[in-house]
């Protein structure tokens, strides 16, 4: 297992050509989770956009492969993430 640091992270995250990968991190609310997630989804997108940018507050939109919808992935709070069947440790 390799260790990387967030922006290593998110690299590999935006570098990963639409692939699911997985990603755990503790949510806003202190919660553990792990999530298989996908970027670029376009389906249920209405073009209306979000009415804040996610990069100014340290987040991924993803589409959750499990629940079928999307989601932020918080950065600030990454544990470990697998793509490309490599498996990495974020500490910074």
């Amino acid at each position: 297992m390799n260790t990387i640091t967030t922006k290593q992270a998110k690299q590999i995250i935006y570098d990963n050509n639409c692939k699911i990968f997985n990603v755990e991190f503790i949510k806003k609310d202190g919660t553990h989770r792990l999530m298989n997630a996908r970027l670029e989804v376009k389906k249920g997108v209405k073009g209306v956009g979000l009415n804040f940018d996610p990069a100014k507050h340290n987040l991924i939109p993803v589409f959750d492969m499990r629940k079928k919808a999307y989601r932020m992935i918080n950065c600030d709070n990454l544990i470990s993430l697998s793509s490309n069947k490599k498996k990495y440790v974020i500490s910074d």
